[in-house]
């Protein structure tokens, strides 16, 4: 983990998260401005910097990330309705916390 990454000190509880879930791969949290009424982050507990890290040994941190995506869709009643996963890579593609995420929305 990083020191100075938010995501890195939400996992480690030193800065205030509402958790969702955890798992020993991956943390779901609720965004603290979402932009949807459900908005969620799926952040796997290693530290990636950005989908342009990762390396083959992530793949299972990466399938986990997406399905419990779709299991927490389900939880929150929206999988039948729709929903949007989205994985911004670096600055250009709107990521502004430099630690691999998905938002559900």
């Amino acid at each position: 983990m990083e020191r100075d990454c938010a995501f890195c000190m939400n996992i480690r509880k030193e800065k205030p998260a509402d958790f969702v879930y955890e798992d020993e791969s991956v943390v779901v949290i609720k965004d603290i401005r979402p932009h949807a009424p459900v908005h969620l982050l799926i952040v796997p507990r290693k530290h990636i910097r950005s989908m342009n890290d990762l390396t083959g040994q992530d793949k299972d941190i990466v399938l986990n990330m997406i399905l419990k995506a779709k299991e927490m869709a389900k939880k929150e009643s929206i999988a039948e309705s729709g929903y949007k996963l989205v994985f911004n890579v670096e600055r250009g593609g709107g990521q502004f916390i430099f630690h691999l995420h998905l938002p559900i929305y």
